[in-house]
């Protein structure tokens, strides 16, 4: 370990996480605290109340996004920015997001204790709606901060009982002024990997060097009903034969472009849906990724390949539709750095390594300099009532967000 820096204190860290867990806590463990509930108001106003006892200065913006900023030396500097979000799947985890938020408020309570002033403000995000999964747009609140997404937009997004997103955010108090974007000297988001490789590997940290491109293909395939009993196979339009080609061919192609691609088939939908009728359409959804561009776009022109190919075979109609995109994202060299000399420093075991999962890191990499640190999930299980991670790993990744957060944050020599 380093001899020349603070350590945070990891009973703290553990004890917020285990207090924030107790907000919308389900039976079996997990958490159900969706974006701008009464329950998402409650652990706002929860840590608000931390941030407010460690001497923070508190704004909202015109989505929600909580920003909360221990001043620097210099008053005009732009903040070092650190956090996640607070609100979970309806079975989601106790730390999917929430780690982030209180370890940075950890970072800040650890400068604090050791008397430790910083040249630039060091500010810890809330971030709105990151889950997406009561008002169906993931990452939304960093979304319209960066400019991705247009604030009105946002407004107009309404869950499942027709409630917008606007009148929440005025229900529970959190709709803050519409202000220009202010700049951001550096970035870091800690997160749970949500994935298996760190603890499969034995390491604590992960050095997170960007995101993998990704997209997602809805496709539809039209042939002819008819009954399962008297229709010859040989004579049948049956769109489910194209379907069982087309898959083969993709998982093929994961293997061919292994050990980074994944293909994932997470949708199949026959109609009629009869036990003893020849199916008339099947719908299905691929979700294709790979971290490396050319290899990406192979992958996508294949898949289109391989469904328009069937389709011509087995005299079907078809299409493949590209539903969603994000392309991938290369993270800040110099924020990589920070967390490399850290992780070099304390001597915790690491690897670099490209993000699986869409984070709020890639909205704010547009427009500011970030990156990105894992630590390990048990059984690399997320979005899930009994995600798990090791309070000593918990205290290995606050402490390489605090030193590279100083790194950041204090002015550079000459």
């Amino acid at each position: 370990m380093s001899n020349n820096k603070p350590s945070i204190n990891a009973e703290r860290l553990w004890r917020r996480l285990m207090q924030m867990a107790q907000i919308g806590a389900t039976e079996a463990g997990g958490c159900n605290r969706q974006a701008l509930t009464d329950e998402d108001a409650a652990g706002r106003a929860l840590f608000m109340t931390w941030c407010k006892d460690a001497g923070c200065d508190i704004r909202l913006d015109a989505i929600g996004n909580i920003f909360a900023r221990r001043p620097g030396r210099d008053a005009s500097a732009a903040p070092v920015m650190t956090g996640s979000h607070l609100d979970t799947q309806p079975t989601g985890g106790k730390f999917d997001g929430i780690y982030g938020v209180l370890a940075g408020l950890e970072v800040v309570e650890t400068l604090n204790d050791h008397g430790i002033e910083t040249d630039h403000p060091v500010e810890v995000v809330v971030w709105t709606n990151e889950e997406g999964s009561r008002f169906d747009t993931a990452m939304m609140g960093s979304a319209v901060w960066s400019g991705a997404m247009p604030l009105a937009k946002a407004y107009q997004l309404k869950d499942l009982q027709g409630t917008s997103v606007e009148s929440e955010l005025q229900r529970i108090g959190q709709l803050g002024p519409d202000l220009p974007r202010q700049p951001v000297h550096a970035a870091f988001e800690l997160h749970i990997e949500q994935g298996p490789i760190l603890e499969t590997e034995n390491l604590e940290v992960g050095v997170v060097t960007g995101v993998q491109h990704m997209c997602r293909y809805r496709i539809k395939i039209c042939g002819q009903e008819t009954h399962a009993g008297p229709s010859p196979m040989s004579l049948r339009r049956d769109p489910m034969m194209a379907v069982s080609q087309i898959l083969g061919e993709l998982y093929q192609l994961a293997d061919k472009h292994a050990p980074d691609s994944r293909v994932t088939i997470g949708y199949i939908h026959a109609e009629p849906g009869s036990p003893n009728t020849v199916p008339g359409e099947v719908v299905f959804t691929a979700d294709l990724r790979h971290p490396d561009g050319e290899q990406y776009q192979t992958m996508l022109a294949q898949c289109e390949s391989s469904v328009a190919m069937a389709c011509e075979a087995f005299n079907l109609e078809g299409e493949a539709g590209l539903i969603w995109e994000a392309p991938g994202v290369s993270f800040d060299c110099e924020c990589i750095a920070a967390v490399k000399k850290a992780v070099e420093n304390r001597q915790y075991p690491a690897k670099e390594m490209i993000s699986g999962a869409g984070h709020d890191a890639c909205n704010i990499a547009a427009v500011a300099p970030i990156s990105m640190i894992f630590i390990p999930c048990e059984g690399g299980l997320s979005h899930n009532e009994a995600e798990n991670i090791r309070p000593d790993h918990a205290t290995a990744g606050a402490n390489i967000l605090l030193d590279a957060i100083l790194e950041r944050s204090l002015a550079q020599p000459g």
